[in-house]
């Protein structure tokens, strides 16, 4: 009997499109109101995640989640929502972790349930569908994307990311992540009591341990291993998927990336003629 690939499946998608309080330093820079309308290489960053989403292979309904969600469906004007009804804006707090804690416990959200940002615009259908596909072999509850420092530094050297070292190398995450059921929620509750905390030192202490944190740091752990004992800690199955593609890694955070991405998209545009 042969098993039917994960994205047969049918799953929703969260895009985060929302930012912490305060102006977003990169909106700032270009005038902009909220970061999920900076405009790259001539269209808004929620307008590529749009156009990417809504033809994943299995996705079913892509909710939009952000403080000003009326603000960024009007600016994207009703047409769209036509042909891609699917898409669904929804009001949401300042907290990550709590937003998707609220969709996931929603009576019209389902698992499973893929996240990613709105910054992330240099995924491709070939990217999500690696992700996933890689999810559905490691049958984990949470999968986390991350690109390794070798693969993104060969691609573009000059691009500078904040790395997770471990024993045998070092990664950056992909904003990609997995939710297979609701044995996930413990890792969000989890990681809203680390935003609450004040000394958060303290709190990913009690979470996951000094062992466990000190084998990490002095990279004795590989990811791997630190993925399946912290894991066990929560009594859920943690993976990571180390993506094989550089662009995964870059989301558009700092004028820095805006630029390598306009680069990005240029070049795949004139490719595409």
């Amino acid at each position: 009997m042969t098993t039917a690939p994960m994205h047969a499946t049918p799953f929703d998608i969260a895009l985060l499109a929302g930012q912490r309080p305060g102006q977003d330093p990169l909106a700032a820079h270009f005038g902009e109101e909220l970061k999920a309308l900076v405009s790259v290489h001539g269209r808004p960053m929620l307008d590529h995640m749009l156009d990417i989403l809504p033809h994943v292979s299995g996705a079913r309904r892509i909710f939009v989640l952000a403080q000003q969600a009326e603000t960024l469906a009007d600016h994207m004007g009703a047409a769209w929502r036509a042909t891609h009804p699917s898409v669904i804006f929804r009001a949401c707090g300042p907290s990550i972790s709590g937003t998707l804690i609220d969709l996931m416990a929603a009576d019209d959200a389902a698992f499973p349930l893929l996240v990613t940002t709105v910054d992330n615009i240099l995924l491709t259908p070939e990217i999500i569908a690696h992700f996933l596909e890689s999810c559905r072999l490691d049958d984990a509850d949470v999968v986390a994307g991350v690109v390794e420092a070798l693969t993104l530094r060969a691609a573009y050297p000059a691009n500078k990311r904040t790395w997770l070292k471990f024993r045998g190398g070092a990664y950056s995450g992909a904003n990609l992540f997995w939710f297979a059921s609701a044995r996930a929620l413990p890792v969000l509750h989890l990681w809203r009591t680390i935003e609450q905390d004040r000394k958060k030192g303290r709190a990913i202490i009690g979470a996951f341990g000094l062992p466990l944190l000190l084998g990490a740091g002095l990279r004795i752990l590989s990811l791997a291993q630190a993925l399946a004992i912290a894991g066990k800690r929560m009594q859920i199955r943690a993976k990571a998927c180390v993506l094989p593609f550089a662009e995964a890694a870059i989301d558009v955070d700092k004028p820095d990336d805006h630029d390598l991405a306009t680069r990005i998209l240029a070049q795949r545009e004139a490719a595409s003629r």
